[in-house]
């Protein structure tokens, strides 16, 4: 999919046909004929369309021949097989020239829909490297954003877990334990990209880009703690409810058990009175109320002993 964007004088975002000075190429899933028209109609190196396609590539900054190319990892859910939510994250390619700046992705991300809708101040297409940075802010923010939902989820798993001797907590636990680490890798590559562009002439800046890029840098920091804590703090969790649903088996086994015992004594009794040999008492009319009190004396002798134990 190809759209090109342009601020026009009345600084209202329109979409236009044709690539022109000043506009903004968004390309994601793009064909190999949209490849080929932004590689020539822009001028920009078909392999840095094609790196951004590669949702294995890592975050990185290059420039060549007056182009700056930005690679950084955005995040996105998906379900695995068992319908659990993951945070995932998938590489943007940004790249500035002196006529335009291109967006390309392989899936569509609403991380762009602010922009497309106007909702960004001071966004204007011709202002390239400010949008860049909005970019970057705005992908920090949805880092910010996945994060809260995590921990979120994470403490209604736990108030089921409460609750519950099954896996399906843990299952789900596991999933948004693998979209942290996810996360994790992804904002410190982030990070050393926008290191980079800090300490580095990679794009021109202002004083004001300057400021918001040091507060991208600021909750790119804070995003990179989160994930790190909450990881540590779902893992921890995962190896604790781990073990207290094991130990929740062992009671409810331990108690069976013991309830077993119990009722075995009758049935020890009743069977030495079914044999047919010469027994105590079995000429006495009271044979068997002799017979069910010394079972019931054996079992409750036998449950007061486990009652003291806390068996059970």
């Amino acid at each position: 999919m190809l759209e090109i964007f342009k601020s026009s004088e009345t600084k209202v975002l329109e979409q236009v046909e044709k690539i022109s000075k000043g506009c903004w190429v968004n390309m994601y899933a793009p064909t190999e004929e949209e490849i080929n028209r932004v590689a020539d109609e822009a001028n920009i190196y078909v392999d840095f369309i094609r790196d951004a396609l590669d949702d294995e590539e890592r975050p990185r900054i290059e420039r060549e021949d007056g182009q700056v190319y930005i690679i950084v990892d955005y995040p996105y859910i998906t379900h695995d097989d068992a319908g659990f939510p993951i945070y995932e994250t998938i590489p943007i390619g940004i790249v500035l020239t002196d006529e335009c700046i291109l967006t390309v992705s392989l899936k569509d991300t609403p991380i762009l829909e602010v922009f497309k809708n106007n909702k960004i101040k001071e966004f204007y297409t011709f202002k390239k490297n400010r949008f860049a940075l909005q970019i970057l802010a705005i992908i920090t923010s949805y880092y910010l954003r996945y994060l809260k939902q995590i921990n979120k989820r994470t403490n209604e798993i736990e108030r089921e877990l409460h609750q519950s001797m099954k896996n399906k907590e843990l299952y789900a636990f596991l999933a948004l334990e693998k979209s942290l680490v996810y996360f994790t890798t992804s904002l410190k590559s982030n990070k050393v990209v926008l290191d980079k562009i800090l300490r580095f002439s990679y794009i021109k800046m202002y004083e004001e880009d300057k400021d918001l890029l040091e507060d991208v840098m600021i909750e790119k920091i804070q995003a990179i703690e989160m994930a790190e804590t909450y990881s540590s703090i779902l893992s921890g969790m995962m190896d604790a409810f781990a073990s207290i649903i094991s130990n929740n088996v062992n009671i409810v086994m331990k108690f069976l058990t013991s309830f077993t015992i119990i009722l075995s004594f009758p049935t020890i009794v009743f069977s030495f009175y079914g044999m047919n040999v010469d027994l105590p008492f079995q000429n006495s009319p009271h044979a068997f109320w002799i017979s069910i009190t010394v079972a019931c004396v054996l079992s409750t002798l036998t449950a007061l002993i486990f009652w003291k134990k806390k068996y059970f």
